[in-house]
């Protein structure tokens, strides 16, 4: 079997033959059978260097043995009973002590549930329905998230969103003086907070930045959000909140903190959390704030978590992606200027962003910095994607802790490459 004859086949059966739009691909995907390490193949026998990772997921690298075997033994003993388990217990009790906002962990099926998990409660303390939210930040895909998620925008980049929730949703610019602006309306009582930045970090967020949004928010007495779903336990084993020493009320967590299983999280203030106890009544409603979810800390999910929390907590995972990812940056960077174009490769901690035309970021809108002419960025994925490296999305990628420096000058020799063919075409000058 084909790519292209699966892609064909899959039209038939899936709209726009895919399950998620970011997997859409012009003429068409490939069709991965087999992922190890920081290495994937795909139906044609073709090897991927690996820079997706399962878009964020897999930070200890495909199929890491210890996953693999938490999971097959778990399966023999039983794949779902919808019960409490112990391994639930273990895995909750790993993010309290790693995460310095966790008194309480909830778990739920994905990241997108853990933010409209995260946003229901804080309105539930608040008391209030608005809820600010950062230019271009993304927080998932359920309708209370999509407005304001494409940079420089205040509409829904979606239909089928009704406009009376759009307009509990209000957007500022990440400064601290929109924020404190936007909060003077005192029916805002929530916060969220892309912790790395607009899209992981594609509009960077710098410490001093965030510190500022952080003391803002908590000056005006609001329920500040962060999604750590990326940073959390890839920026360090407590994510940004513990690199940067800032404390969220609610974090929500996905990706890592399932060992790159399918799941997610929210963590947070046992008062805000315990909104969810069965034994708390508020207003007539025991539990005050409703949360089901039939694969909510799944026996398999939390085995693969449990087997990954010791790798993760260590910090190793964290550095030797660190080190890759900054060792991608510069030979990106110095392929540029030896190209003699300019360019910048950038991003915090395992993550690493591609600009063409820009030197440096400065002075640029976020919209500005997510608006390249999309003649560059399909030259880029796709030239990259034809020296057999593959990219996240837009011109982002990312590291892990199966990335070797091997693999980094194979893909920074791929990058040259690509990069001379995109300056022949006329795509970049």
């Amino acid at each position: 079997m084909t790519n292209i004859a699966l892609s064909q086949r899959a039209r038939t059966a899936l709209p726009g033959g895919v399950s998620h739009e970011l997997r859409y691909r012009a003429p068409h995907p490939i069709y991965i059978t087999r992922a190890s390490g920081a290495e994937k193949w795909d139906v044609e026998g073709r090897r991927y260097v690996d820079f997706k990772m399962g878009s964020a997921s897999q930070m200890l690298g495909h199929s890491h043995p210890a996953i693999v075997e938490a999971v097959q033994r778990q399966a023999e003993r039983g794949i779902f009973s919808a019960d409490c388990h112990e391994a639930e217990l273990e895995w909750a009790e790993w993010v309290n002590r790693l995460f310095p906002c966790a008194e309480r962990t909830r778990f739920t099926a994905s990241g997108t549930e853990a933010t409209m998990l995260a946003l229901r409660l804080a309105r539930a303390w608040s008391g209030k329905e608005r809820v600010l939210r950062i230019d271009g930040h993304f927080h998932g895909w359920h309708d209370h998230a999509l407005k304001g998620s494409k940079p420089g925008s205040d509409a829904a980049p979606s239909l089928g969103i009704p406009g009376c929730v759009n307009d509990l949703i209000d957007i500022c610019a990440a400064e601290p003086q929109a924020m404190a602006r936007a909060l003077q309306d005192d029916r805002i009582g929530t916060v969220i907070i892309e912790a790395s930045g607009a899209n992981y970090g594609c509009v960077p967020l710098e410490t001093d930045r965030l510190r500022a949004l952080h003391d803002v928010a908590r000056a005006a007495g609001v329920v500040l959000v962060f999604d750590e779903i990326i940073t959390g336990f890839r920026w360090s084993p407590g994510g940004r909140q513990t690199r940067d020493d800032l404390t969220p009320d609610l974090t929500t967590l996905a990706k890592v903190v399932t060992g790159g299983l399918p799941g997610g999280a929210v963590c947070g203030r046992a008062d805000i959390m315990d909104l969810m106890n069965n034994a708390t009544q508020r207003d007539g409603l025991a539990p005050a704030v409703s949360h089901k979810g039939t694969f909510n800390g799944s026996p398999l999910i939390a085995a693969a978590a449990c087997a990954a929390m010791p790798l993760l907590a260590s910090g190793e995972a964290q550095a030797q992606a660190d080190s890759m990812a900054q060792r991608m940056r510069d030979g990106m960077n110095t392929a540029f200027a030896q190209a003699g174009v300019p360019g910048l490769a950038y991003g915090d901690s395992s993550i690493f962003h591609v600009s063409f035309g820009h030197s440096t970021l400065n002075g640029l809108t976020p919209a500005q910095i997510r608006g390249l002419p999309s003649a560059q960025v399909t030259a880029y994925r796709d030239g990259m994607l034809a020296e057999g490296i593959d990219m996240m999305a837009y011109t982002s990628g990312l590291t892990s802790a199966a990335h070797t420096p091997e693999l980094v000058d194979e893909a920074l020799d791929a990058f040259r490459r690509t990069l001379a063919r995109m300056i022949r075409d006329g795509v970049l000058t």
